[in-house]
């Protein structure tokens, strides 16, 4: 299962974010449209991406919810019919709730740099490093430990849980 070190932090200005991300970056960054449905299941998250350009995954992962660099493994499956798709998983093992996002997406040697806009929660920040089989975890949490340090992005920013919980939050 592929795996990469990833890490999330809430940010306030996200131009000045972007800013200093265009500096580190030598591409234009892609914009995207996510719609992620994610279902009730009893290990990990299930989600279901829609793209605004009407292409869609299922993408089953498991993190830790903890405060800066952790581990993730996850599962892409490309998707042709995601209305159908939706459909049984509601009605088989139900839906938890759906988070809306604008996302650019940035890349810099082995991470993707994520400036997101969340609806209903806010601008965030989210690095995924990619994590060869045989490299240490410690490689990708050392470079995304620099790249929030370049980006001036402090501990206190960072957030343990993936958007749908902070969304479902009691």
């Amino acid at each position: 299962m592929p795996r990469n070190v990833e890490i999330k932090a809430r940010v306030d200005d996200l131009a000045a974010v972007r800013t200093r991300v265009e500096e580190l970056t030598t591409g234009p960054a892609e914009h995207l449209t996510q719609t992620d449905t994610f279902f009730e299941v009893p290990n990990g998250r299930l989600k279901l991406r829609q793209l605004g350009d009407g292409t869609a995954e299922l993408i089953y992962y498991e993190r830790p919810d903890v405060t800066g660099p952790k581990a993730s493994t996850y599962t892409r499956c490309p998707v042709a019919d995601a209305a159908l798709l939706q459909s049984v998983l509601a009605a088989s093992v139900g839906i938890r709730g759906v988070v809306e996002k604008e996302r650019d997406v940035f890349f810099h040697e082995q991470t993707r740099i994520h400036l997101d806009r969340v609806e209903g929660l806010g601008t965030f920040l989210e690095l995924e490093v990619a994590i060869d089989d045989d490299e240490p975890l410690s490689t990708g949490e050392a470079i995304a430990r620099d790249i929030l340090q370049f980006l001036n992005v402090g501990d206190q920013d960072l957030v343990a849980s993936a958007y749908i919980d902070l969304l479902t939050a009691d």
